[in-house]
């Protein structure tokens, strides 16, 4: 009986850890950046493994094919850039004022982009430990 008692008490220490995860934070970690000129696209948001949705400061053209960055946390003393490729297949003016919703596929690095996207789905996922 014991080991059950062992077991709750760890899901419980899990689940508050899972709960104590600042996500209000998330936007330092996604922005997303013009990989020519380093400019600040928007931050990204709806994550899957084909593409993504940005939340822009600005419109973007249709049916282009843009480069971008993820500047992602360090990996020890290295930067921990994740250079992509995505079309801009919808745009629409979000909630927020003067700003954007713009839907993109990724054309480009679809692989790695599709490791960040389940990594990102784990870290910030609720679900059982045994589940996930």
């Amino acid at each position: 009986m014991s080991g059950m008692a062992d077991r709750s008490r760890t899901n419980k220490a899990d689940e508050r850890f899972k709960r104590g995860i600042t996500r209000h934070q998330l936007h330092a970690y996604l922005n997303v950046y013009n990989s020519h000129t380093g400019r600040f696209m928007g931050t990204m948001s709806n994550v899957s493994c084909y593409g993504f949705m940005l939340i822009s400061p600005w419109p973007v053209m249709l049916d282009e094919e843009y480069e971008m960055q993820l500047h992602l946390p360090p990996l020890g003393d290295e930067e921990n850039v994740l250079p992509f490729r995505a079309v801009a297949r919808w745009c629409r003016a979000d909630q927020t004022p003067g700003h954007f919703d713009v839907g993109f596929s990724i054309s480009e690095n679809q692989q790695v982009f599709a490791g960040l996207s389940i990594a990102l789905k784990r870290y910030f996922s609720f679900m059982h430990p045994v589940d996930a």
